[in-house]
């Protein structure tokens, strides 16, 4: 497997060196972020799309109800197993969201600032540090899921088990030791940095992880995208059977179907689809997509928060029954009914979003696969290769 990165804009960094870093951006101006922010829409790019500047004005506000110093919170972790882009920006431009993360520090007046990554990132952004100071300290982020939650990354911060909290109160309010806590993704801390230097076509473009194989070789790149970019331009989509667009939350997509969209979010939206954490998968024509789901679900319920029922009892009887459908034989009666009604009831009741996610993986790929479903009925497959195309930690049955 080849990786690479493409593309200008975020990526355009001569390398990731301090020196590098400023004959291709210049200094840090001081400017007001949360209004640079508001007046270009910025959103969130760690999945959940979020307003940047009305994030940045709660946690404002927040601090100064309770009269204590913000936190601030990169979050690197990336947990969704397709994605790849907050890898590759901490390791060949950490500058610009240590830049991002400078501009938020300094609107809020924070008093603490911690980046979390996982721990392969770490001695990049460690390096970038070296080279310009300030005090940041570093977090080294486990391999899951559900660690990059909001309540779940302070949690982990705070030494206790990364899972999701059940109270209300949000981060923004109660975080970091109890301090209001503002975390952001890196790539969003990045655009700000852009927009800082007078770079407002950095606020609609986003980081997208690109799969696809050619002549058989599995291929994965990153690029940076503006919403006007057609997916059949960042993708070959010839003998492709379908996309998945947003990863392991996301919304597979029929070929035929993917060809007429573009990255813009209200033309996903249009087809229940959102980029989410920025990732396009060409599954190839060869392959089962009914496979394919099976086994990113079986990791997504081997990876939960495991304190809640829809975790605990939901997605693991939907793996199960997943798995027994991707299986080329008669199922036993009533399976698609039990998993439309174990899937149904997980949704919008857990502690965090982890199981609406896999719902919709799954609501998805039973609709885009419905010929397979069929197939897999009457004891065949219309696949040719069962070697995985998406990848799983740790690997699946």
């Amino acid at each position: 497997m080849t990786t690479s990165l493409a593309g200008p804009g975020l990526l355009a960094a001569a390398g990731p060196g301090l020196a590098d870093h400023l004959a291709v951006h210049g200094p840090l101006p001081a400017v007001d972020v949360t209004a640079l922010a508001e007046a270009v829409a910025l959103t969130g790019r760690g999945g959940a799309a979020f307003p940047t500047a009305v994030k940045i004005r709660a946690v404002a506000a927040a601090a100064a109800r309770s009269r204590r110093a913000p936190v601030v919170v990169a979050d690197g972790g990336e947990g969704e197993p397709a994605a790849l882009k907050d890898r590759v920006l901490l390791g060949c431009a950490p500058h610009l969201v240590l830049d991002g993360l400078t501009l938020v520090q300094r609107a809020l007046g924070a008093t603490s600032t911690v980046l979390a990554a996982a721990p392969d990132r770490l001695p990049a952004v460690a390096r970038a540090l070296a080279e310009r100071g300030g005090a940041v300290r570093l977090h080294p982020v486990a391999p899951s899921f559900v660690a990059g939650e909001e309540s779940a990354l302070v949690a982990g911060i705070e030494g206790q088990p990364a899972l999701p909290r059940w109270e209300h109160v949000p981060v923004r309010v109660r975080g970091v030791g109890g301090r209001p806590t503002l975390v952001l993704d890196v790539e969003t801390l990045a655009r700000l940095a852009l927009l800082a230097r007078g770079r407002p076509e950095a606020a609609a473009a986003a980081l997208v992880t690109r799969r696809w194989e050619a002549a058989g070789v599995p291929r994965v790149d990153v690029v940076d995208t503006q919403p006007g970019t057609r997916l059949a331009d960042l993708l070959p989509l010839g003998g492709v059977r379908a996309v998945l667009v947003g990863g392991y939350h996301g919304t597979w997509l029929p070929a035929a179907e993917a060809r007429t969209l573009t990255v813009d979010p209200a033309d996903l939206a249009a087809v229940g689809a959102r980029l989410g954490a920025g990732v396009l998968a060409a599954l190839p024509a060869d392959r089962c997509g009914l496979l394919e789901t099976a086994r990113a679900v079986e990791h997504l319920a081997r990876d939960p928060a495991d304190q809640c029922g829809p975790c605990l009892d939901g997605l693991p009887r939907v793996a199960a029954a997943l798995g027994v459908l991707a299986v080329p034989s008669p199922p036993p009666a009533g399976l698609l009914d039990d998993l439309a009604r174990w899937s149904g009831p997980a949704a919008g009741r857990g502690a965090c979003r982890h199981p609406d996610g896999t719902v919709r993986l799954v609501a998805s790929a039973l609709q885009v696969f419905a010929d397979e479903v069929t197939a897999h009925r009457h004891g065949s497959c219309t696949a040719t290769s069962w070697a995985p195309f998406l990848p799983v930690p740790g690997g699946a049955r």
